[in-house]
């Protein structure tokens, strides 16, 4: 959401992004073709995607869990770079899918696990990774807003109660010595997601940052680490 855009004007782009007729099947993203299916949010609305698939440091040889998958770009990305195993979890069964469309495109569905999963509910209690990772929904909104569509968990956290659970919920899947990132960008209320580690018993550090120019400011994307106090 930028700066000149309320709640509702993000709706309106998702309900656009959820049935709009005009929209393509696919699209380029960081060199590669990626399918998109309806009712899955699309990488391209935002930079985000894009930025974040470039600087999360993949754990080369090891496991990725990613919160959130969407269209699979980040997921895809994890295996092209050398992760020997992917799990990818959306609470969308449609994103779910397209994932493994996506996954199957550029040949490593072998490698990428996908699974309908509200935060971790689908994981068993051994499932352990090396780095776990969420492009969270980073536009704060009151409690009780209203979710009317799948697509706009993608975009609204109410009360960063996502990222509160995805946050207590990590250390129970984190291998010995893993690693806990969150994406996100300047426009998300930080003040309170330092709050929910802090409850949690964890810091935050900026691990990578890249300012992009967007319509109407400069975008500034973050990975962000978060350490055990």
């Amino acid at each position: 959401m930028s700066v000149e855009e309320t709640p509702e004007d993000v709706v309106r782009a998702l309900q656009h992004a959820l049935v709009g007729d005009d929209l393509p099947d696919s699209f380029t993203l960081l060199g590669r073709e990626w399918s998109l299916h309806r009712g899955v949010f699309p990488s391209t609305l935002s930079a985000a995607t894009e930025v974040l698939a470039s600087i999360v440091p993949y754990p080369r040889g090891g496991s990725f869990l990613e919160i959130g998958c969407g269209t699979g770009v980040i997921a895809v990305t994890a295996a092209l770079s050398g992760c020997a195993s992917v799990t990818a979890l959306d609470i969308n069964e449609k994103a779910v899918a397209n994932t493994v469309v996506n996954a199957g495109r550029h040949g490593v569905g072998d490698r990428v696990r996908v699974l309908h999963s509200d935060m971790y509910a689908a994981l068993g209690p051994d499932d352990r990774f090396n780095t776990v990772f969420w492009n969270v929904p980073w536009t704060y909104v009151e409690d009780g807003y209203a979710l009317s569509t799948d697509l706009h968990s993608a975009v609204f956290d109410p009360g960063y109660q996502g990222q509160a659970r995805y946050i207590a919920g990590a250390p129970a899947h984190l291998a010995e010595g893993g690693r806990l990132l969150l994406g996100t960008a300047d426009l998300g209320d930080r003040e309170r997601l330092d709050q929910l580690a802090e409850k949690a018993g964890m810091r935050i550090e900026v691990l990578r940052r890249v300012r992009r120019i967007e319509e109407v400011r400069v975008m500034e994307y973050q990975v962000l680490e978060l350490h055990p106090r």
